[in-house]
């Protein structure tokens, strides 16, 4: 009897797991890589420049967005952290449809209508949905940050885990003040909230916390947007500062564009590099 694509990505994610490809961590009932395929190229979001959009958006057509999940889980990555546009949608369902298993963290799209987005996005069995960063950020400098909470309370109510994303460590201090009803952050090492601004001294200001707060984090921009993609040890110095200050249920999100060479591969093993330099 002929083997199915969905058997073909069983076997290969529990050949990946079986063989220490990426480590797992406890994501409420879920369990979740510690490395995490962020959704920013795919969106056509580089954070380098409009030409590196345009190249992203005419890479990532359906095939090649199912081919690279496809690598994810042949290399033990089993969650998949993007928007929750009708474009991602469609291309998740798409994937599943196939076979793929890959857990998707939805990023609340906020050019939609927010109780629409929610119930779509719902629809397609999330394990965590977020508020967009940019969004919160945007609402902070407003002074209307309780408007975060609002949505933060909609999440709630779809049975996903409810996670805030913020670029700005002191959104992190109010909330953790407040005690809001949140399963996890996703933290920017960069605050980007002014504009494009790569500032290293802005790392060490979010991991700290990271450390702090008990709450499970996603941490992104580890690489800066390939500002820290220099060399091979760059990349895993970056990587062994994220991952020395993580607890041992944060995790990394990295945005892939295995156009020129296999990301998926060279990230799964600098991951397994850092985490060995900081045990």
């Amino acid at each position: 009897m002929p083997v199915t694509r969905r058997e073909v990505l069983s076997m290969a994610a529990a050949k990946a797991a079986a063989t220490g490809g990426v480590p797992l961590a406890a994501f409420g009932p879920h369990r979740i890589s510690r490395l995490i395929v962020g959704g920013n190229p795919v969106s056509g979001n580089s954070h380098w420049s409009k030409t590196m959009d345009r190249e992203m958006v005419d890479y990532f057509t359906s095939t090649n967005v199912k081919r690279m999940l496809r690598r994810c889980e042949e290399c033990g990555i089993n969650t998949w952290q993007s928007r929750g546009d009708r474009h991602i949608l469609r291309l998740l369902h798409e994937y599943r449809q196939e076979g793929g298993r890959i857990q998707w963290i939805a990023q609340t799209a906020t050019e939609i209508d927010a109780r629409r987005n929610l119930s779509e996005s719902a629809a397609e069995k999330p394990i965590g949905i977020y508020h967009h960063g940019s969004r919160t950020d945007k609402l902070w400098a407003e002074g209307a940050i309780g408007k975060v909470e609002e949505t933060l309370k909609a999440i709630r109510q779809t049975g996903a885990r409810v996670g805030l994303g913020t670029h700005i460590p002191e959104v992190i201090d109010y909330v953790e003040c407040r005690g809001w009803d949140i399963d996890f952050y996703m933290t920017c090492l960069y605050n980007l909230s002014q504009g494009e601004n790569f500032q290293e001294p802005d790392r060490e200001k979010m991991l700290q916390r990271v450390r702090d707060t008990r709450r499970q984090c996603l941490i992104f921009k580890v690489y800066g947007a390939t500002r820290r993609c220099a060399s091979r040890e760059d990349m895993r110095d970056a990587l062994r500062q994220a991952v020395s200050s993580a607890k041992p249920d944060d995790a990394i999100v990295i945005g892939m564009y295995p156009k020129e060479k296999d990301q998926v591969a060279e990230n799964c093993a600098l991951l397994r590099e850092a985490l060995a330099q900081t045990s």
